[in-house]
């Protein structure tokens, strides 16, 4: 891996981690573009520039991350464990499934469960307007929905907002909660590869091109979340729908 490698990686990690098109999918064509092996090391430098990217939720929500909301945070917890199990149990039969060809077919699938659930989706119905207003029971529904992520191609934000759209979630409380909810999903993730690979990380280029990755993801990430929320003020996720059906197939076509 080069550092303009890392820095393209990072580009698209920053724009895609939040967006319901798969960060996961777009780093795995993008690293077969650039001819990049899916090795262990670079499977790491991919999961730890996420984490950049997740960092960037602290910086848009400075005042969630107190104690004063502990209840929601309770909340975030109990949405996380149903991907935490299961990740961790089918840990390795989860490794197996990245390929481009799952990764396109997922694209394509995801694209049309967002057309679909916004065919019947009327926002005006939606009796959750806030995140600190979630029950615990949306947040565990949210947290299923969650686990068809494990999935490369799927998408982490796709399926948890998604889970929230389906439970009474508003687009904008949907994506909110999306974005908190990646906080202990990549928290998990990056320890757990920060360990297994810490020694090939931390090693002279190495080092160099995580640290352009991870500040280049951070940058686009924080940028990439106020364009978001602006976007859903005035439109719906059927563009996203779209984008995941015309990329999947561009890659059963090109691969």
């Amino acid at each position: 891996m080069t550092l303009f490698d890392s820095l393209i990686l990072g580009i698209i990690e920053g724009i895609t981690e939040f967006l319901p098109i798969s960060s996961t999918g777009h780093l795995i064509v993008a690293s077969e573009f650039l001819g990049l092996e899916q090795t262990n090391i670079n499977k790491a430098f991919e999961v730890i520039i996420q984490f950049a990217a997740i960092l960037a939720v602290i910086l848009s929500y400075p005042s969630k991350f107190t104690f004063s909301h502990i209840n929601l945070w309770t909340k975030v917890l109990i949405a996380f464990l149903p991907i935490a199990i299961i990740g961790f149990i089918f840990s390795k039969q989860v490794k197996e499934l990245f390929s481009i060809e799952i990764v396109a077919w997922m694209f394509i699938i995801g694209g049309i469960v967002f057309l679909i659930v916004e065919k019947f989706y009327d926002e005006k119905a939606t009796h959750t307007l806030d995140v600190e207003n979630i029950t615990y029971k949306q947040a565990t529904w949210i947290g299923f929905a969650q686990i068809f992520a494990l999935i490369p191609g799927t998408s982490r934000a796709g399926s948890s907002i998604i889970g929230a759209m389906l439970v009474g979630l508003n687009r904008k409380t949907s994506a909110e909660f999306s974005f908190l909810l990646a906080f202990p999903v990549m928290c998990a993730t990056t320890a757990y590869d920060l360990l297994k690979h810490h020694d090939e990380i931390l090693v002279g280029g190495n080092f160099l091109n995580l640290a352009t990755g991870f500040v280049v993801s951070f940058i686009i990430a924080f940028l990439a979340i106020k364009l978001f929320l602006k976007f859903l003020e005035n439109f719906t996720f059927v563009a996203f729908g779209i984008y995941r059906i015309v990329f999947g197939i561009l890659l059963l076509i090109i691969f």
